[in-house]
């Protein structure tokens, strides 16, 4: 059932005449004012996707400060940020300030990423796979290093003569967010990487794609792939309940605007190759009237499987269509979902 709905934006931005965000600056901004927009709308969550090399959102954490300065309620999170391209200890410390900031609201999508703009673009960042493993590796072992310094702990030795006075014994990263760790979500592309995230006490984040393990429709196998995640959770005995997230594009047919952008309909899910030789299994995507909305999300495996629905927007359609987007969905579908 769904308990949380957000938006997750891409932060496209293009120089076109026709793109309401010609630029990185529109891209950010705009990204702050949707934030504060769905938060008035009463919203659960504002997420922003993370590519390198690409006119879309690249740096997350000045972004999530910055929204996290101007709402008080909403949850900012990512969706997802590579962590092929992350020194993890410094990430450690943006992201404790990001989250102190917004007042303990971060809630960080991070993995192995997509196919980038570039080839092997993380070695523009100074980083590579040790000898013997591949970059997927370097990604997982960069969260897991991420994943210990945010439990708070001190693991670097004091300078006997520091400048500045020491508390005792060894040191950790400052500043420190206390429970931030537990809000840390794994984007998993796959079964085995679901279990896992759920093994190292991460959240579960499932997007609008998987790669294909069965030849089965995307929501079933997705719902296939969230319950394998539960089962591994359980196993692992963790003391508290996990989150789960699924994106979705979604859009309510409310009025002209809407049957002119979106009114073709919702589109058929598809397989195809995101990478040379990985199958993959694409979600299919939602328009029509709420009723019709409502029945057939209600059809989506995986949607009843998640507490966790973010809304997919079109983010170069400005701010005041975006937000029509979410109220519609809010006002007129979520409370058929169970939502509040």
């Amino acid at each position: 059932m769904v308990k949380k709905l957000g938006f997750l934006s891409f932060g496209h931005w293009n120089p076109s005449p026709q793109s309401g965000t010609r630029s990185a600056s529109d891209a950010l901004l705009q990204s702050i004012d949707l934030a504060v927009a769905a938060e008035e709308l009463g919203a659960d969550g504002a997420y922003f996707r993370v590519h390198h090399f690409a006119r879309q959102l690249g740096s997350p954490f000045p972004l999530l400060a910055a929204a996290g300065a101007k709402t008080s309620r909403i949850e900012l999170g990512t969706a997802v940020i590579d962590m092929r391209y992350e020194n993890p200890l410094y990430m450690a410390e943006d992201a404790g300030a990001a989250d102190l900031i917004a007042g303990g609201r971060l809630q960080l999508g991070i993995s192995r990423g997509s196919p980038e703009q570039v080839i092997d673009g993380w070695r523009y960042f100074g980083y590579g796979p040790e000898e013997g493993k591949s970059d997927a590796d370097m990604a997982r072992r960069h969260a897991e290093v991420f994943l210990d310094v945010l439990k708070g702990n001190g693991f670097a030795q004091p300078n006997p003569r520091p400048m500045f006075p020491n508390p005792p014994g060894l040191l950790r990263l400052e500043p420190h967010s206390p429970g931030l760790r537990e809000r840390i979500w794994w984007g998993a592309a796959t079964n085995g990487t679901a279990e896992w995230a759920a093994r190292l006490g991460m959240n579960l984040q499932s997007s609008t794609l998987k790669f294909d393990e069965g030849g089965k429709p995307f929501h079933v196998q997705q719902a296939e792939q969230i319950r394998a995640y539960r089962e591994a959770w359980k196993a692992a005995g963790h003391a508290r309940e996990p989150r789960v997230s699924v994106s979705r594009s979604i859009f309510a047919l409310m009025d002209d605007r809407d049957r002119a952008y979106f009114g073709g309909g919702g589109s058929q899910d598809h397989f195809g190759y995101i990478e040379a030789d990985t199958r993959a299994v694409f979600g299919r995507s939602y328009a029509a009237e709420p009723d019709v909305l409502i029945r057939e999300l209600k059809q989506d495996e995986a949607i009843a499987e998640a507490d966790t629905l973010l809304l997919t927007v079109p983010n170069q359609l400005g701010v005041a269509y975006n937000a029509h987007v979410i109220e519609a969905i809010l006002k007129h579908v979520a409370p058929g979902l169970g939502w509040r």
